[in-house]
């Protein structure tokens, strides 16, 4: 039986509990063998912006993930220069597993109506399957996306509803700077190693 592998891609600047739950959700809806937790070195849309160290998110990142056992942390584009595309990260993760694996990289309803202006992105969608996890604010243009990928491009794309948690790195940041508590919006691992290491003050 092919393997289901999910991709999660993102700075993970923290990661944080609506990550995980995302995954975990999305894992369940589609019986995905495995979630692929992928910390980005460069993220090509983030060009300019200060990011934490990437040794910093990758150890979050595996503090985060390693109570769930269908969750695995990879540091591919860690190890790889440059811009961090999707597609060369999928085109090695199909030099890796068995050619019959079938991946779902699993992205947010505001990201995704973006697509089309993501690197190679036409030859993207005949590599993998796009999950789009559904969240307040943010509705999924069929009407855009159909009109740029057309039908074959359409039956790659997989909306699944996910609890919908107003929670993103950059308020968590935040709240470190302001000294508030971010208990509970990050597993306690995170949080421990965050005051830790001192991030984000």
């Amino acid at each position: 039986m092919a393997k289901r592998i999910g991709i999660m891609g993102g700075t993970f600047d923290p990661i944080h509990a609506g990550h995980l739950i995302t995954a975990e959700c999305v894992r369940a809806a589609l019986g995905l063998t495995t979630v692929l937790f992928i910390p980005a070195a460069q993220p090509p849309h983030k060009q300019g912006r200060v990011v934490t160290p990437a040794q910093h998110r990758y150890v979050m990142t595996q503090l985060a993930a390693c109570s769930n056992p269908h969750f695995r942390v990879s540091d591919i584009e860690l190890r790889r220069q440059g811009p961090s595309y999707t597609i060369d990260t999928v085109r090695e993760l199909q030099q890796i597993y068995p050619a019959d694996t079938v991946f779902y990289f699993i992205i947010g309803a505001d990201a995704i109506n973006e697509l089309a202006t993501w690197h190679e992105v036409d030859a993207l969608l005949t590599l993998c399957h796009f999950v789009t996890a559904t969240r307040q604010g943010s509705e999924l243009d069929v009407t855009g996306l159909t009109a740029r990928f057309g039908a074959a491009g359409m039956a790659h794309i997989h909306p699944v509803a996910t609890p919908q948690l107003e929670i993103s790195s950059t308020a968590i940041r935040e709240r470190v700077r302001a000294g508030l508590s971010i208990r509970y919006l990050v597993p306690q691992a995170v949080r421990e190693y965050i005051e830790k290491e001192g991030l984000y003050l």
